[in-house]
């Protein structure tokens, strides 16, 4: 498996990963896929500032992690949000933990120093993968987000990564 830097050209591939994550579960809040162009300048915005990786395996796209902003005063700039996706039939199989352990180490040498993820619950393998790279739980919002027709919790974990 290859971890290497997103280029907009990964913006399909990417897409594809995450659409059934938008239409089929909870996991994501969003409610409408992004196209391929729309994810390809999601790609670009997070390499300016941040990072965006993903994991091929025989020249396929297999997953994706990515860093963004926390928070946008200063404060809180050497902070940054992280959040994983893999391709169905690729979780248990090293591929996320791969990706965060390039992308933590990429965003250290940007002068990151603490990673936050935010996890839609129910989702124990989530849950588990953040657990099990190093994140400690720090809290949950209740009912925050609706989505298919229900009020889901999202819990909170954090990292230092540097």
């Amino acid at each position: 498996m290859l971890i290497r830097h997103a280029t907009a050209e990964d913006g399909a591939a990417c897409a594809a990963i995450y659409r059934p994550y938008v239409t089929d579960t909870v996991i994501t809040f969003e409610d409408v896929p992004p196209t391929a162009p729309e994810m390809a300048e999601r790609i670009s915005a997070a390499n300016r500032a941040h990072a965006w990786l993903v994991a091929e395996d025989g020249g396929d796209v297999v997953g994706y992690a990515y860093g963004g902003t926390w928070k946008s005063r200063a404060a809180y700039r050497f902070a940054c949000e992280v959040s994983i996706y893999l391709a169905t039939g690729r979780r248990r199989t090293g591929a996320g933990r791969a990706l965060y352990d390039e992308l933590f180490a990429v965003l250290a040498g940007r002068g990151f120093v603490i990673a936050v993820a935010g996890m839609t619950l129910p989702n124990d393998a989530s849950v588990g993968l953040h657990r099990a790279v190093g994140f400690e739980d720090v809290g949950t919002h209740r009912a925050v987000g609706w989505k298919h027709d229900a009020w889901h919790d999202v819990a909170w974990a954090q990292r230092r990564i540097a």
